[in-house]
């Protein structure tokens, strides 16, 4: 019999990322098969190892997982067995063979690849800001911030954000949209370092028409007209001169590029070496 759909069980004791990863990787070289994921991390416990056995009961299928506690593993195999699902240590192989190769046994560590030091969730804790704060959202935060950058629509603010936060930087972004005012918890702010992101007007009307036809809304406006486009632009500048907030040009910059010319600026104003 050949299966079209089944349940596929991943298991965990620590984020479940690389069995997930493992199952990925495999279930593409089947086209026509579905799997009904059903996914169980950061099992450390026997009653949740407990609960995971129910769940393969009410929904019989493959399991895959990474566990190095040995009772543990023990107790689910044990389940596995009486529920007639298979159950695949899917790193046994590659640390029985390492652990030959090097005369050594493994630690038995659950989640070592992840290690929780203060740089992983300094991470985790700008990501969370920048998708917060992302498009002049939760204003009340902004003085929070390390960066703000300000710009008008399609000037890179956000995946610029993201890749600073990827660095630990907590950013925060505003739109900068002709007749309405920047937000005072913007313009009170004093702890960040506040940015302008201005583009070419040229450059921005194909990114902006590219954007209006992915969401199918084509019709002419002054978003995608030249002239509003460079008094919005001209207007943009204007503004940043005011507030002498340093300005960047992306037109002809990856993200990278900006990203790292904003961190470069950041650490000079705390005085350090970039």
């Amino acid at each position: 019999m050949t299966l079209t759909r089944f349940h596929l069980h991943l298991v965990s004791d620590s984020t479940g990322d690389t069995v997930h990863s493992v199952a990925r990787a495999c279930l593409v070289q089947f086209d026509e098969t579905q799997a009904v994921e059903h996914v169980w991390s950061m099992v450390r416990t026997r009653a949740q190892i407990e609960r995971v056995i129910a769940g393969i009961e009410a929904n019989p299928g493959l399991v895959l997982f990474t566990m190095v506690n040995e009772a543990l593993r023990q107790i689910l195999q044990e389940g596995c067995r009486q529920l007639q699902s298979p159950a695949i240590p899917v790193l046994d192989p590659v640390i029985g063979a390492l652990g030959a190769y090097l005369g050594r046994e493994s630690r038995g560590l659950p989640g070592k690849q992840h290690l929780l030091d203060s740089e992983y969730f300094a991470r985790i804790d700008a990501m969370t800001f920048a998708i917060t704060h992302d498009d002049g959202q939760s204003p009340w935060g902004i003085n929070d911030a390390d960066v703000c950058l300000v710009g008008v629509s399609r000037s890179s603010k956000t995946p610029t954000c993201l890749y600073l936060a990827n660095r630990g930087v907590k950013a925060a972004n505003v739109p900068f949209v002709p007749g309405i005012p920047l937000p005072q918890e913007l313009l009170k702010a004093d702890k960040p370092l506040i940015v302008g992101l201005t583009n070419d007007p040229e450059r921005l009307i194909h990114l902006r028409r590219n954007r209006l036809t992915l969401l199918d809304q084509n019709e002419a406006t002054d978003y995608t007209d030249i002239e509003a486009v460079r008094t919005e632009v001209r207007e943009a500048r204007r503004v940043f001169a005011q507030h002498h907030w340093p300005v960047i040009d992306v037109t002809r910059r990856s993200i990278e590029e900006t990203a790292s010319s904003i961190y470069k600026l950041l650490m000079r104003r705390h005085g350090q070496a970039a």
